[in-house]
Formats: C-alpha cells, sequence, structure tokens
C-alpha cells in the first residue's frame, strides 16, 4: 500500500522497498537493516537479573530497548524506512498516537528531512511534546488512531510525501528486528523472547530475526487482544475501541506483516491485565530505578504475574521497549 515505484495517481511520492518486496519480511531483511543502521542507533543493553513471580524467584534477560534514541524502538524502525526510501524523499507523513510519531521526527531530524505527525486527540501530550522537540509539525486529527490514518493517507498524497506506517511497513518491521539479531550475541543459548504487542512491528521483526531459532511470545493487555483475536480468527479483525491503560498498546487490529510472521513462526499471544503492568512497571521503578512506560512493562508482566512460566532451568528474554510516560504517574 505504502510503497510502490514511482508516483501515484493522486500525486503522493513513494517509492519502492527492498525491504519484504512482496510484503514479506525475511531475515535477510533484518540483517540489511542491520548493516543500514550502523551508527545510527544504540545496540541497547542486556541486563540479567531474577524477579519475583507466584512460583517464586524467575532469572531473567532483560533487554533494555527504552535506552534507545527516542525513548522506544520505534527509531530503528523510522531509520531504516527513510534510509531505504533514499534521498529524493525530502517530506515524511505518519500517522501516530505517540512513540512512532516521535521516532519518525527524530529520524527525519536527523537525516534533514521535514516531518508531519497526524495525532489522535487521545494522544499524550508527553509524546507530542516529544514530536515537537525533534523539529515535527503534529496535526490533530480525529478520535482514534485510525482517524489519524486516514487523514494522513490523504496529507502525504497532497504533498507527494512519504507516508510511513507506525507498525505495518516491511522496513519499519525489519528495522525492529535487528534487536533480535542483538539478542542472538548478547543472550546465550536460545531462550524464549517475550515482547509487547500493540500493531505487531516489534514482535514481527524479531520474529523474522530469530523466529526460527526461538520462540517468540507476544504479551497483549486483555483489553487490546490484536494479535490474540487474530490468532483465534486465523486472520486480523478488527477489536473495536481498545481498553487499556497502556496507550502504546491501543491498537484496534494487528498489522497484516505480523499476522503472516506470527503464521510462519508460530508466535504465540499471552493477555495480561492492566494491573499486571501496572504492577511490574511499579516493581522496576522499585528495585532498579528503571522508568518504562506502561507498554513498556508488559512483557515483565507476564513472567512476575505468571501469566508465562519459563521451562526448568530457562532464562527468558523480556523487552523493556520504550520509556515515554509521564514521569509523575510513576
Amino acid at each position: 500500500m505504502f510503497l510502490e515505484c514511482g508516483v501515484s495517481e493522486v500525486g503522493m511520492a513513494v517509492v519502492e522497498s527492498e525491504s519484504g518486496a512482496n510484503g514479506r519480511v525475511h531475515r535477510s531483511d533484518v540483517r540489511a537493516a542491520r548493516r543500514r543502521l550502523s551508527g545510527l542507533i544504540r545496540k541497547t543493553p542486556v541486563f540479567h537479573t531474577t524477579i519475583t513471580s507466584p512460583s517464586g524467584p524467575v532469572p531473567v534477560s532483560l533487554k533494555l530497548e527504552y535506552l534507545q534514541h527516542g525513548g522506544s524502538f520505534k527509531v530503528r524502525g523510522s531509520f531504516n524506512a527513510l534510509l531505504e526510501a533514499g534521498e529524493q524523499v525530502e517530506q515524511v507523513v505518519i500517522a501516530s498516537s505517540g512513540n512512532a510519531g516521535i521516532a519518525a521526527a527524530l529520524a527525519s531530524a536527523r537525516l534533514h528531512k521535514s516531518c508531519t505527525v497526524v495525532v489522535p486527540e487521545s494522544a499524550p501530550h508527553t509524546k507530542v511534546a516529544a514530536m515537537w522537540s525533534h523539529g515535527a509539525e503534529v496535526l490533530w486529527h480525529g478520535t482514534t488512531y485510525a482517524d489519524a490514518l486516514g487523514y494522513a493517507t490523504e496529507l502525504a498524497a497532497e504533498r507527494s510525501a512519504l507516508q510511513l506506517h507506525a507498525y505495518d511497513l516491511p522496513a519499519v518491521v525489519a528495522g525492529a528486528g535487528v534487536i533480535g539479531l542483538e539478542l542472538e550475541e548478547q543472550v546465550r543459548g536460545r531462550p524464549s523472547v517475550l515482547a509487547a504487542v500493540g500493531g505487531g512491528g516489534l514482535i514481527a521483526g524479531i520474529a523474522a530475526a530469530i523466529g526460527r531459532r526461538q520462540h517468540v511470545i507476544g504479551v497483549e493487555p486483555v483489553g487490546s487482544p490484536t494479535l490474540h483475536a487474530a490468532l483465534a480468527a486465523n486472520q486480523p479483525v478488527d477489536i473495536g475501541a481498545p481498553t487499556t491503560a497502556a496507550d502504546s498498546l491501543g491498537a484496534s487490529r494487528i498489522g497484516d506483516i505480523a499476522m503472516d510472521l506470527s503464521r510462519r513462526h508460530h508466535v504465540r499471544s499471552l493477555l495480561v491485565t492492566d494491573d499486571a503492568i501496572v504492577t511490574a512497571r511499579e516493581y522496576l521503578w522499585r528495585e532498579f530505578r528503571v522508568v518504562v512506560e506502561l507498554a513498556g512493562a508488559a512483557a515483565l508482566g507476564a513472567v512476575q504475574s505468571g501469566v508465562y512460566v519459563p521451562e526448568p532451568d530457562e532464562r527468558p528474554v523480556v523487552v523493556l521497549c520504550g520509556a515515554n510516560t509521564d514521569l509523575s504517574a510513576l
């Protein structure tokens, strides 16, 4: 939908994508993204520790992705998509309620492109402020992400701009997948990897990178089960208005790329309550002085609440994916 060769009839400037040319993303695409991103992103560290759970202490490896530029994993995909698009792209448009918009604004500024982010009225002020800090134009439209996405598509066509997608674009997914390649170098063995799911870009990228080698498990709020519902129906479905405190996980439908990769690599979905997510975030702050947003604590919530029980002698990897939060909420 977003990346074809030439200029569309309505005037939106688009370019052919090397990643996932047939709509699919493979490990080779992720490896190409890692080469492209060299020097632009942080190889975020891994912290080996033990956390509490209903069955007792559980050893885990925490991937500290909240230390990434822009405060979340999203910047990996934005940089990859813009670099893949090439220098002919001067304007970028994206719909986002938060982290994807921050990432697009940051990457655009670093690569000397203009960026417009269309946000729904519910977008958190702290995240909008971060978009502004990177020089983005921010436009409010509608009350949902779907409303913002529709307007962003129109705007990109009017301006002949490159339209990025927050999670359902091959280059964006491939960029996020570099996390999986880093984990292969940072963690011994092939433990399960748990990561939060909203629209599915993060879990899809990790699955593309390591899904044939390790178990990849998506963790979702009970009130926003996009992957869970899709796996049950064997196709993406609209779950209606999400009901979760984790605003970054408020997509109403899993992305097509995430659905494809979940099928191919047998990605599981686990559901956690908002209470479990809040408890996990408070635990990270109390025990380690780690500050993450609620979405960033979702995967840990699955382990800490007992929703995910590791195999004996397993040390699962938990991705702490973002930290763009209002500190007064802690």
